[in-house]
């Protein structure tokens, strides 16, 4: 098996974890999404401790590298909740499939940031994800639109903690970068968790730790894809994830895309799928 075969298999393995985190999120029922995220954050910051502590690495990386953590950590943060309430309040595999659209925001953010140049083919692919998006959306501008707004802002602040994961690769162990990010998560939502807690049963319980769970899985799984192949060779797999998510939600949430949502999910993967072909090609 080659580096790359197996990189295709973690990736996709990670996919089918954040769709069973999606699926699990929107099972626990009407619950804060600050409580919901804190309990996710909580078992990937323990699956974190503990691996870093069988590896006898740094847990909360070195002091040069603390205002990248942060930074990372708190657009992560954001995004996490602003998803979170998405998929309460969406179809989940159009929670998720706008939650796609973070590609496109880190090619934005990279020419501004990192001072990396925008190719025309990536200025054409991000024209056709837009036309996608509005498929979804069906935009009436009304309250409902809440939701779709909120998806895509997730994927901007995802888009904008993967520009800084970019430069953190280099300098600090992924399994710390997770560990800094879960910790930092569950400090902040912890005031407000206490503040606006609503009490769970056993059930919501196992659904969450279930979502914490399956959030670990996806993001050990994505981490160590990327260490089997570089992101331009397998990227376009992770787009298995919203397979999986309306695969799942049809028998267990009884919810299913209408024809203008698939037609959307189509034009953004093609607009992926179109992006990952010209890199294959350069």
């Amino acid at each position: 098996m080659t580096n790359k075969t197996k990189g295709i298999i973690s990736l996709i393995v990670a996919a089918f974890g954040f769709a069973l985190m999606s699926i699990f999120v929107k099972q626990a029922g009407d619950l804060p999404t600050a409580q919901k995220v804190l309990f996710r954050n909580g078992v990937s910051m323990i699956i974190a401790f503990t691996i870093i502590t069988y590896k006898k690495e740094k847990y909360y990386g070195s002091l040069a590298n603390q205002k990248l953590l942060i930074i990372r950590s708190v657009f992560g943060t954001f995004g996490m909740l602003l998803f979170f309430y998405s998929i309460d309040h969406l179809i989940v595999s159009d929670a998720n499939m706008l939650n796609k659209l973070s590609t496109f925001f880190l090619i934005v953010f990279s020419a501004i940031f990192l001072k990396e140049k925008i190719k025309p083919y990536q200025i054409i692919a991000i024209f056709i994800a837009l036309v996608g998006t509005l498929f979804i959306i069906k935009p009436e501008f009304d309250f409902d639109f809440v939701p779709y707004l909120t998806s895509i802002l997730a994927a901007m602040f995802a888009g904008a903690a993967y520009t800084v994961l970019r430069g953190l690769r280099e300098k600090e162990n992924i399994y710390t970068i997770v560990l800094y990010f879960s910790t930092f998560s569950c400090i902040v939502l912890l005031p407000f968790v206490i503040l606006n807690y609503e009490p769970m049963s056993s059930k919501q319980v196992m659904f969450l730790l279930l979502t914490g769970l399956a959030a670990t899985v996806g993001q050990f799984g994505t981490t160590l894809a990327y260490k089997f192949a570089p992101s331009n060779q397998i990227s376009i797999f992770n787009y298995s994830n919203v397979l999986f998510v309306s695969l799942l939600s049809i028998p267990v949430l009884s919810e299913t895309p209408d024809k203008y949502s698939l037609l959307g999910y189509l034009i953004i993967f093609s607009a992926s799928l179109y992006m990952y072909l010209k890199k294959q090609k350069s």
